[in-house]
């Protein structure tokens, strides 16, 4: 057993029904703690905790002092396209002299910018490239990840990328969901026969992707100029005949049907709802097997509208925040930052988007068993930081270097590990 004293805090501890199943609504207001504490881990998980004051470790206990720091549940990043080739700055300069993501896309930027540069990389190559921002992220306090494809577009190329998250997952200690977003874009091969993609995608993509075992998920872009929610249903029924369940890009550019089409299919998630109204916010309040992910990265890049976030708590909903960290729209992993900017843009308190950014993200993942709360029996992801005031000083102060330490499955993490 090895032990941990003297924290200044444990922020996020849960027991019973609480610890493992999305919070809605008023739920997601408290962020219990437990100050002057210890915490035991046994192995890879979370034997127990309490306070200082009963503190009494066996003889064969091993023992670290932290002297105040503070301690959180390691972040659950829901969404995120983190295996590409190359960046795309020059489409951040044509964002900044006025081009819209839609037009840059019609240029043939964006996703088909990306597919082409991927399409020219080795599996090899994207593992490489992938690394570092995967340190980077397990740094910021990330211990549970999901990650896309979809700049493939290709059945080569689409199964190149889905090996490259696997291989991240035999060989990294942090949690990896994969999801299959071959429906990211129409192909260039496919260009003006939409429908026969869609098809190539049903007969042959997926049952591919399913032969393999290589994704938990599928995902669609539906989206005007994407797909349709007609398309997005035939591609969600295939792939619940083989077993995998959806979670959906919706509503990010234009109120286009995506919510109802997630929850007829009891997705996992619905992601973005930048471009949400009254009838969509309502329908995810009562919604009880759809976590509704908030991705303020994106709007924060592209000067976009953000999430209704606050509207749909009130109403209900489980609301998880993600960083959809992509070369295009969301640069970036930094699940502090993004729970930063649910605070500071979404008008979250601290305590709603740390909830959204733990527990409601192990939910969207399916992996609230085991992530997203400080509870006896969960694996022991956790991150570390400097002694705080409160909770909220970490949102507030979400430029200043607090975070000491990543522990992931029990052990702190290495940056040359």
């Amino acid at each position: 057993m090895h032990i941990l004293k003297n924290i200044g805090a444990i922020v996020g501890i849960r027991e019973g029904a609480s610890a493992y199943a999305p919070l809605r609504g008023r739920d997601m207001d408290t962020l219990p703690e437990l100050r002057d504490a210890w915490l035991a881990i046994d192995g890879d998980r979370i034997h127990s905790y309490g306070p200082m004051s009963t503190f009494a470790p066996a003889d064969t206990d091993s023992v670290t002092d932290l002297h105040g720091q503070w301690l959180f549940p390691a972040f659950c990043d829901s969404h995120t396209h983190l295996v590409y080739a190359g960046s795309r700055e020059g489409e951040f300069v044509d964002k900044i002299n006025g081009l819209s993501y839609a037009e840059i896309a019609a240029r043939g930027g964006g996703i088909l910018n990306s597919a082409d540069r991927l399409h020219a990389a080795t599996e090899q190559e994207l593992f490489d490239q992938a690394l570092p921002r995967l340190r980077a992220i397990i740094a910021s306090g990330t211990g549970a990840v999901e990650i896309k494809s979809g700049y493939g577009l290709t059945l080569p190329d689409e199964l190149k990328m889905l090996r490259v998250i696997a291989r991240i997952r035999r060989e990294l200690p942090l949690e990896v969901r994969s999801t299959f977003l071959g429906a990211h874009a129409v192909g260039r091969a496919y260009a003006g026969r939409q429908e026969e993609y869609v098809d190539h995608v049903c007969r042959d993509m997926l049952p591919a992707v399913a032969a393999e075992g290589l994704a938990d998920f599928v995902d669609v872009f539906c989206e005007q100029g994407f797909f349709t929610v007609a398309q997005t249903d035939r591609i969600f029924t295939a792939a619940e005949g083989l077993g995998i369940r959806p979670r959906l890009h919706a509503n990010q550019l234009h109120c286009s049907g995506g919510v109802q089409i997630g929850l007829a299919h009891r997705a996992a998630s619905v992601d973005h709802l930048e471009n949400i109204g009254p009838e969509e916010i309502a329908l995810l309040g009562t919604a009880t097997d759809t976590v509704a992910t908030a991705l303020p990265g994106a709007s924060f890049f592209l000067n976009m509208r953000h999430t209704p976030a606050r509207e749909l708590i009130q109403a209900g909903a489980a609301v998880a925040i993600a960083s959809d960290y992509n070369p295009g729209s969301s640069p970036s992993g930094d699940m502090r930052f993004m729970s930063s900017l649910g605070c500071i843009q979404l008008r979250l308190t601290p305590s709603q988007s740390l909830n959204a950014s733990t527990l409601n993200g192990a939910a969207a993942l399916g992996l609230a068993r085991d992530y997203g709360t400080i509870t006896p029996g969960k694996v022991a992801s956790f991150f570390l930081t400097r002694p705080l005031p409160t909770a909220a000083y970490l949102l507030y102060a979400y430029t200043e270097p607090l975070i000491t330490a990543t522990y992931l499955r029990g052990k702190e993490f290495k940056m040359e590990n």
